[in-house]
């Protein structure tokens, strides 16, 4: 199957709360309490959502990101945004958006150090005037994602007011959620289309400890039933498991030569945000999720996907149905 199809109909909306600038530094021997020189560093605007954004746009599907910038890093954010050729309307607050540090040593390729300021205070007036901007984005666009975590001031259930708000506008759109902690969990109960929780952050969704694949299995099933459409858990090198509309899924990919995982997740995101947007069957969805996913992990840069990475790894994933009993 050809990705380069993009649905010029549907449009995506990506919600970054705590956008930030990424800086990527890559540092041979790296240990504490010395001081080097950094051979190579790569400073992009960053954040789960805008992250998602970024892998949308170079796979050419609609898409305009927003959520709340600050300060002079802020507009390093949009401008960034500008050089990409990513639409952007982001809400502008006080303060200064935060800058989030990955150091990375060529000599150890499965370890990273990640260093990420807090980033603005959000006050209520702000989060009414996203709320606001969202509905309107809403009015014409097929799917909203919530992507990462909240910054300061800002309510545990934010995530959960927001869908709804959105919701008023436009009751049919796809709303994805990406979050962990109790925004995760108090925002699921406002319904989201699809979540892709990871194996500790499905235990705390579900409250109980989690021993064994049929238990992992269970908790999907569980979240289905009380209404999330599609849960996919990551299971980092080992893949992941999905369920959608009452069927599990396994995905499983070859082994990669890993060069920044940092973004892999969020680029699983807009993997599959793209290919519902194309109306792939579930399988494509979840191949091209992973195979996005594993194409952000051979770059340096987080949310940097080739298309030629995308197309070859797509072909390589493999996904199995789950018997599921009863």
């Amino acid at each position: 199957m050809s990705i380069s199809n993009p649905n010029m109909n549907s449009q995506i909306v990506t919600v970054t709360l705590n956008a930030a600038i990424d800086k990527t530094y890559t540092v041979p021997q790296f240990n504490l309490n010395y001081a080097y020189r950094v051979n190579e560093m790569v400073a992009t605007a960053g954040g789960k959502g805008i992250n998602v954004a970024r892998v949308a746009s170079t796979l050419q599907q609609p898409v305009i990101a927003s959520g709340f910038v600050a300060g002079s890093q802020g507009r390093f954010i949009t401008e960034g945004l500008n050089q990409e050729g990513i639409t952007h309307d982001f809400v502008e607050v006080p303060g200064e958006s935060r800058v989030c540090i990955t150091i990375l040593d060529p000599a150890r390729p499965n370890e990273q150090t990640e260093l990420l300021e807090p980033g603005p205070r959000i006050t209520p007036d702000a989060i009414d005037a996203l709320s606001l901007k969202l509905q309107e984005l809403a009015k014409t666009s097929t799917c909203m994602a919530f992507s990462g975590s909240l910054p300061m001031g800002c309510p545990t259930d934010t995530y959960a007011r927001l869908i709804r708000d959105v919701r008023t506008s436009n009751p049919d759109l796809r709303i994805v959620l990406d979050a962990s902690g109790d925004a995760l969990v108090a925002g699921l109960e406002a319904k989201p289309f699809l979540i892709k929780p990871n194996e500790h952050e499905i235990e705390k969704l579900v409250g109980k400890s989690i021993q064994s694949p049929d238990e992992l299995h269970e908790c999907i099933l569980s979240l289905m039933a009380d209404g999330v459409a599609c849960v996919v858990v990551s299971l980092g090198k080992d893949g992941a498991i999905a369920g959608y509309e009452g069927k599990l899924y396994r995905v499983t990919f070859p082994p990669l030569e890993i060069v920044n995982p940092v973004g892999s997740g969020d680029s699983m995101v807009s993997g599959m945000i793209i290919a519902l947007e194309r109306g792939y069957s579930i399988e494509d969805t979840l191949r091209l999720g992973s195979a996005c996913g594993s194409a952000n992990a051979l770059m340096i840069g987080a949310g940097s996907v080739q298309p030629i990475d995308v197309e070859r790894l797509f072909a390589n994933v493999h996904v199995e149905v789950i018997p599921v009993e009863g």
